[in-house]
């Protein structure tokens, strides 16, 4: 459990007259009452990522009276985020998204301290941001960031909500507190690149990150307001689609290589090397890191939209091979010969209408599943290409009318 008690030479803020009256739902609960609510005010959090999970959390702990909340987060609002992201509006895109968040929660809740940083978070600076906040909040949605907050949070003695969401299913957890279990004790490892789709390739449901980050917020405030039972060493699934929740122990690991009895990573890393996947300063998600594993991850020839688009022009065409799911060609197409989305290339790879001899160009979002596919065609001896950016590049270079998604 955090302690949010003040420093000797610091004093505890007691509660306002409009502090009283604002939360006084939460002064008649017998198991919170003014303590709790004064714990709150006094106390912290950081939020790693003001995207899905970030929002709903960073509003209700807000709302809340959680007296200084932080924010990590470099990326701007996109009109796609809008489906999910209920801390922006229509008029935010193209904005930082931490001038629009600061602005919505300071003129929710006036008595609350926001914090921007600006900035990625990475090896450098995570436990220097991570120290001063009593717990902190990983809304991330990429494993080199997930376990830079984990590993940080042990280092610091930060107690760790953790959320992720997939399509229709969530999980929370409470991680890095003083006698439970951290993230690595339950995934020592993270899986391979591009294995586990994003979810701009795999889609969300856009309530769920907001059950979810829900969830998570109720787990900050459990811990602040030392009330309650938190997830810790328990795993909380739920399942939107079905409506069904459960939850599984997670034990400490005495072999953890972070938090077990003799650790062998006492300092940070570069977690981008251990999942796999190179620095990449430019694209970030949740401003935190890039959650797509980019074409540069395999060591494949590629072709750019400019080119395809020349050798269409000129009649020239090669083979193209869309690699994505069915229902993201009903979204956007580039006018594919065929549609096999990369799971399943391997099991239908008779089907391919292009012999090893012909030319293939493989396309998918962004070119990583697709990345993935020229290595495995060329592997079995196919002369296959990657389109460099894939739909995304095609709608950016060639022709804004195909749906970015």
């Amino acid at each position: 459990m955090p302690t949010t008690t003040a420093a000797p030479d610091q004093k505890q803020a007691s509660l306002s007259p409009d502090e009283l009256q604002r939360y006084s739902r939460h002064l008649t609960l017998p198991e919170f009452g003014r303590e709790g609510q004064e714990k709150l005010k006094n106390s912290s959090v950081l939020l790693v990522g003001a995207g899905g999970l970030g929002s709903p959390a960073a509003t209700y702990l807000a709302a809340a009276g959680v007296g200084r909340i932080g924010l990590v987060d470099f990326d701007t609002v996109e009109a796609s985020n809008l489906q999910r992201q209920i801390l922006y509006g229509t008029s935010d895109v193209d904005r930082p998204k931490l001038d629009a968040a600061s602005e919505r929660l300071e003129d929710l809740n006036p008595h609350v301290e926001v914090e921007r940083h600006e900035v990625r978070l990475t090896s450098e600076n995570a436990l220097d941001i991570i120290d001063e906040y009593d717990v902190v909040a990983d809304g991330t949605d990429n494993f080199p960031t997930r376990y830079l907050v984990n590993d940080a949070c042990v280092m610091t003695g930060t107690p760790n909500v953790y959320a992720s969401i997939f399509r229709f299913e969530g999980q929370v957890s409470v991680f890095a507190t003083e006698d439970g279990p951290c993230y690595r004790c339950l995934y020592e490892e993270p899986p391979p690149p591009g294995l586990v789709p994003s979810c701009a390739e795999g889609g969300v449901l856009g309530i769920l990150p907001g059950f979810i980050g829900t969830l998570q917020a109720t787990e900050v405030i459990k811990l602040l307001a030392d009330i309650g039972e938190p997830l810790v060493g328990r795993l909380l699934m739920a399942d939107a689609l079905h409506m069904d929740f459960r939850t599984v122990n997670v034990p400490t690991n005495p072999d953890c290589p972070v938090c077990g009895d003799d650790p062998s990573v006492t300092e940070l890393i570069d977690y981008e090397a251990f999942c796999g996947i190179p620095q990449d300063d430019e694209a970030s998600t949740n401003g935190t890191a890039n959650t797509d594993v980019s074409e540069s991850d395999y060591a494949v020839p590629e072709v750019s939209v400019h080119d395809l688009k020349q050798r269409r022009d000129a009649g020239d065409a090669p083979f193209v091979l869309d690699v994505r799911e069915s229902y993201e060609a009903e979204i956007a197409s580039l006018g594919a010969d065929q549609l096999i989305p990369v799971d399943e290339l391997e099991d239908r790879l008779e089907e391919l209408e292009a012999s090893p001899d012909d030319e293939i160009v493989v396309h998918c979002r962004s070119g990583a599943r697709s990345a993935k596919a020229t290595e495995f065609l060329r592997e079995k001896g196919y002369n296959a290409s990657n389109l460099a950016g894939g739909v995304l590049a095609w709608s950016d270079e060639i022709d804004p009318d195909v749906p970015q998604y």
